[in-house]
């Protein structure tokens, strides 16, 4: 069977620092708060939680989403910031804004704490109007088309740019003409027989995470409404309300601890692949596709090139 035409095209891209993953999949974990992602409306962005949210970085994204009670009022959200800045002050990323007001307001703000990265996520068509301080780090979000990298081109200040992009478009990315760094944020299909693109690329990771889950270990997100959550996008598994508790109140809870912790094994059909430790797991994608949070619907070796993933991944191993 010969391998998907799309093989090569990531490793020939520059710039790029993550593939369908998010940037933190990368690093050490240590059990401890490592970033906040704080969602400060019901959103914008192309994609919904009624449709369902195909984006692989879709978390540090903006979409719409159905606000459920009364939002927070700004001088709470600092209040939360604030506090992020005492315990951690590692990663913050500001997103799905409904008022680019509110975004640049919260920028500031969040510019004069002792926070190690701020990173306010703006749409495309925002971005040159937005008014942002110099000490922050934007990730400018789009659309992979013609015309969005044209526009794309044209932009300075960017930090990041996250780039939507079907399965059909990858072959491209090689081409991407931008000096910032690229965050390939893959369009999956919602069911394994349609995807159409390299899923092992996709999956696969070189940093073991044996104690910890790869993407949910660390991250915590509040909507605006002021649920806290594991990840933005499971929106039905909340582990506190931070309109009554304090980020040190939520980071005990055992149920979030749970999520920071769940590892491949526990997964049905993960737990006795060889391959667990080396392949990416992200539950929001999983759930959206099964209905499951435990679900799998996007396995490498289920695929029709499984056989050619099988034997890449003896490859990785071998290396």
């Amino acid at each position: 069977m010969e391998a998907n035409s799309n093989d090569g095209a990531f490793n020939m891209a520059q710039h790029i620092i993550t593939f369908a993953k998010p940037p933190w999949v990368k690093r050490e974990h240590t059990g401890k708060l490592e970033r906040l992602i704080m969602q400060l409306g019901s959103g914008k962005g192309e994609f919904s939680e009624v449709e369902g949210i195909p984006r692989s970085i879709g978390c540090i994204g903006n979409n719409r989403f159905i606000l459920r009670d009364t939002p927070m009022e700004p001088r709470r959200i600092k209040e939360i910031i604030r506090e992020f800045s005492l315990i951690s002050g590692k990663d913050l990323y500001l997103t799905n804004y409904d008022d680019l007001s509110l975004l640049e307001e919260l920028s500031r703000f969040s510019a004069t704490l002792p926070i190690e990265n701020v990173y306010p996520v703006v749409r495309l068509e925002d971005f040159e109007r937005a008014d942002l301080p110099s000490n922050v780090k934007p990730i400018v979000e789009a659309r992979y088309s013609s015309e969005n990298i044209k526009k794309l081109q044209n932009i300075e200040d960017a930090h990041a740019v996250l780039l939507m992009i079907k399965g059909s478009e990858i072959k491209n990315i090689k081409d991407l003409p931008f000096s910032c760094e690229i965050y390939i944020d893959v369009l999956f299909p919602g069911s394994l027989k349609r995807v159409d693109f390299d899923l092992m690329e996709a999956k696969r990771t070189f940093k073991v995470h044996n104690n910890f889950h790869p993407c949910l270990s660390g991250t915590l997100a509040i909507t605006r409404e002021g649920f806290a959550l594991p990840c933005p996008l499971l929106r039905k598994f909340i582990v506190g309300n931070a309109k009554e508790l304090s980020l040190k109140e939520i980071l005990r809870k055992r149920r979030l601890k749970r999520f920071w912790k769940l590892g491949k094994k526990e997964i049905e059909g993960c737990k006795l692949c060889p391959f667990n430790s080396t392949c990416h797991d992200c539950r929001a994608l999983e759930y959206y596709a099964s209905g499951d949070i435990m679900g799998l619907e996007y396995c490498p070796l289920d695929h029709p090139l499984g056989y050619n993933v099988q034997k890449s991944f003896m490859l990785w191993k071998i290396k």
